[in-house]
């Protein structure tokens, strides 16, 4: 869950970042407000496909959206 939560955070912050609204973002993703504001209260956990489509309307790597390259880098033994 606290996963889910940390990309919910990431999802709303980049989108206010780039000045959207939610109603723009579901509008450039092709997926309703409900889904993208379920998907940002971290209610509804977006499947792969989705969070691709967002990380490309963004503007954005999946892995900056998803957080995955900073945990990458802290788990890499030297």
């Amino acid at each position: 869950m606290e996963r889910s939560s940390s990309i919910a955070r990431r999802i709303r912050a980049f989108r206010k970042l780039k000045g959207l609204t939610q109603l723009e973002l579901a509008e450039k993703v092709n997926i309703s407000i409900a889904v993208i504001g379920s998907i940002e209260r971290g209610t509804r956990k977006p499947d792969e496909r989705i969070l691709s489509r967002i990380a490309e309307a963004l503007d954005v790597s999946l892995e900056e959206l998803t957080g995955t390259e900073a945990q990458n880098l802290i788990q890499r033994p030297h």
